[in-house]
């Protein structure tokens, strides 16, 4: 993967997030029987898979990165932006660190699941995972919105400006 591959996945989130500002308290908020409720932690929760796997499990930059339902329950559209912010940090982090060991195995107790006992995954292996578990509840989301009564605007890769793919 490279960078610019992530760049796109972004771009096609921000589209998302964009969208989500537009909704009001109760749409944001509205609990839905399937993903991760509603549209405000399924954010939240997406976020968290990139904390979880790359800001805490192969970087060690944090031993607790999820938030408390507490937390969650207070967030608005900005603050699930700053948290994938870090989230989008921690990605370039992993880019940089480990560019020539992307494929080798770290093996250690995940810190927010420690009854879980050592898992063996490699840099590669938890970035793509964090990008398909995001890509699984965009389309959870997206189904959110339609049931809202809105249009969701398109959040594909392919649906970027022709120059995001020009080399």
């Amino acid at each position: 993967m490279e960078k610019i591959e992530y760049e796109w996945i972004k771009q096609t989130r921000q589209i998302l997030l964009d969208q989500c500002r537009e909704l009001n308290e109760d749409e944001f908020t509205k609990e839905f029987e399937f993903g991760s409720q509603s549209i405000r932690d399924s954010l939240v929760h997406v976020a968290g898979c990139y904390h979880a796997w790359l800001g805490s499990f192969v970087l060690s930059e944090t031993s607790s990165p999820l938030l408390t339902k507490e937390v969650i329950n207070n967030m608005k559209v900005d603050d699930i932006q700053r948290y994938f912010k870090q989230a989008d940090e921690y990605v370039e982090s992993v880019f940089e660190q480990f560019k020539n060991k992307f494929d080798e195995f770290i093996e250690k107790v995940p810190s927010w699941k420690a009854d879980s006992g050592f898992m063996r995954k490699t840099p590669h292996q938890l970035l793509i995972h964090s990008i398909t578990h995001e890509s699984h509840h965009k389309g959870q989301i997206v189904t959110m919105l339609r049931l809202l009564g809105h249009i969701p605007k398109n959040t594909d890769v392919l649906g970027l400006p022709e120059k995001e793919f020009a080399k």
